[in-house]
């Protein structure tokens, strides 16, 4: 096997755990581990990385519960089955949702930079406080009505040219689905009354009930989006088979 070590990648910032769970989806992603494939054993990655053995097993514990890996008691770990899209509620472009219904979209960018992740979106994206993440604030239309603020942040790693799409005539869930290709996703919907700023740019009056939408996707064994969307209550219905 072809050492490797984190010092190989001095320009990655994230913490060394998610520099260990990138190179073991990588090797997965590459085809060199198959479905099925005995993966290095903790010691092992251990000595390979030269960290600690709690560093290596939070590694391999996360890609286990994502589905990535299996654990066999008193054999090993192995390369899992790859089942993630069978397992997910689907996630529909919300362009293409209009466009079924015969309806024009149509969509406002009001925000795309690169800003400071706060604790709390560092959190969800298992980052330190204050990594460079990107975010779009984007309001989506149908017929010329306002029917979603989708307020989304991006790993960099994961989708480096967000910053330079045109988001009028793409959207980002079309971006990220061709660039970072969907492993798993975690949500909540609740409803929440309209903050100003979110009233005003759905056009509707603060306090409003809204249906609010918070979605995190993963792509390749790390946090590729977080997104909160927000929709007039009046307007909105979330609808699913399982």
């Amino acid at each position: 096997m072809e050492a490797y070590s984190a010092q190989d990648r001095p320009q990655d910032k994230s913490p060394i755990f998610q520099q260990i769970k990138d190179y073991l989806v990588g090797e997965i992603a590459s085809g060199r581990w198959k479905e099925g494939d005995v993966v290095p054993s903790e010691q092992a990655l251990v000595r390979q990385f030269g960290v600690s053995r709690m560093t290596v097993n939070r590694a391999v514990r996360e890609l286990t519960a994502e589905g990535a890996l299996v654990r066999r008691q008193g054999s090993g770990t192995y390369v899992a089955p790859q089942k993630y899209q069978a397992t997910l509620v689907e996630i529909r472009n919300i362009a293409d949702e209009i466009r079924a219904r015969g309806k024009l979209h149509a969509s406002r960018v009001i925000a795309l930079r690169a800003e400071p992740a706060d604790e709390l979106l560092a959190a969800e994206f298992m980052l330190e406080p204050g990594a460079a993440l990107f975010h779009s604030l984007i309001v989506h239309c149908e017929n010329e009505v306002p029917i979603q603020l989708e307020d989304r942040w991006v790993d960099p790693a994961c989708a480096p040219a967000y910053l330079e799409q045109d988001f009028t005539s793409i959207t980002p869930n079309e971006h990220l689905t061709a660039v970072a290709p969907l492993q798993g996703a975690a949500y909540t919907i609740e409803a929440q009354p309209a903050p100003p700023e979110a009233a005003h740019l759905l056009g509707i009056e603060a306090g409003l009930a809204c249906l609010v939408l918070h979605r995190r996707t993963t792509s390749a064994g790390r946090v590729a989006s977080v997104a909160t969307m927000w929709h007039p209550g009046h307007l909105a219905r979330f609808t699913g088979t399982v």
